[in-house]
């Protein structure tokens, strides 16, 4: 059976630091999204963006739980939206790719992949994502979503946030670089399995992201990967809101995302559901982030040389 991918932009900067990121989903379809979709044998299926107001039009201090987290409101409303078109596709027999827009949309592809179904994740990022409210130091919630799909901290009395069928012990972090105190002593803690740029270097890239797919793919009905393309070195991702120095090469990350493809191919556990996120066109040259996105995505969907 021939594969559809349905395609939901999330076009949203709430999360974020600076803005642009919020024309990401616009970014990559213009550099060939669905055309690339479609080379890899799948149908592609466009739902369009979720609707956003503009930042300037909201309060970023109009909800704000114990701590500091900047436009909540607004990011639990896209976060629900969000949720339940990734709940209806996957309900569809389809596969959710969200495109974003900041991280932060990852809370809401995660409620809504994980509803009803035990999941795990690879996070592809230089970032954790584990800071929560009481930690933030900048109250930015695109370095939160992790932390908040998994409840923790002021997440957990925010059900929208969370994603009923993940646990800790199903998520990996593959490129961790840039971490923060209080979120470095939260991942020590937690189940989850960081593998960082050290360990890559060390050990290469295709033996740790093997390892991060074992432990998203064990005991559960399939798995999502988040993709941050400040994963890769800024030389080869300039677009991007965070960037930061000693990523992966341009040929590792087509190498993670084959062997993303293998595992799901391989059929034990399934992608179930898969984001882009990050890419700031503002800061891009000549498109080269979103096009990446795109080369990735496909790889990740089964793209190959031969």
């Amino acid at each position: 059976m021939t594969r559809t991918v349905r395609i939901i932009g999330a076009p949203t900067d709430y999360g974020a630091n600076r803005r642009g990121v919020d024309m990401g989903p616009s970014a990559i379809r213009y550099a060939g999204l669905a055309d690339a979709v479609e080379r890899t044998g799948a149908n592609a299926a466009d739902a369009g963006d979720l609707f956003v107001a503009r930042a300037e039009e909201r309060d970023p201090d109009a909800e704000a739980p114990a701590g500091d987290a900047k436009f909540l409101r607004e990011v639990e409303e896209v976060s629900e939206r969000l949720a339940e078109e990734v709940a209806e596709t996957v309900a569809d027999g389809e596969l959710p790719l969200a495109l974003g827009g900041d991280h932060s949309i990852a809370i809401g592809t995660l409620a809504g992949t994980g509803r009803d179904a035990e999941i795990g994740a690879v996070w592809f990022d230089a970032h954790g994502d584990f800071n929560t409210p009481e930690t933030s130091p900048s109250g930015n919630v695109h370095g939160m979503p992790l932390a908040a799909a998994l409840g923790r901290g002021a997440f957990a009395d925010r059900e929208w946030a969370q994603s009923e069928g993940l646990r800790e012990e199903n998520v990996a972090i593959v490129g961790l670089r840039s971490v923060d105190g209080a979120e470095r002593e939260a991942l020590r803690e937690s189940a989850v399995t960081v593998y960082t740029m050290s360990d890559i270097d060390a050990r290469g890239l295709t033996p740790v992201v093997e390892d991060a797919l074992d432990v998203a793919t064990d005991g559960v009905e399939g798995f999502h990967v988040s993709l941050d393309l400040d994963w890769l070195d800024p030389g080869e991702a300039p677009g991007v809101g965070t960037p930061i120095r000693g990523g992966v090469s341009y040929r590792e990350a087509h190498a993670a995302m084959e062997r993303v493809a293998a595992r799901d191919a391989a059929g034990d556990a399934v992608l179930r559901s898969m984001e882009l996120v990050e890419v700031n066109p503002i800061l891009d040259e000549h498109n080269e982030t979103a096009e990446l996105a795109t080369e990735l995505a496909a790889s990740a969907l089964g793209k190959r040389i031969l």
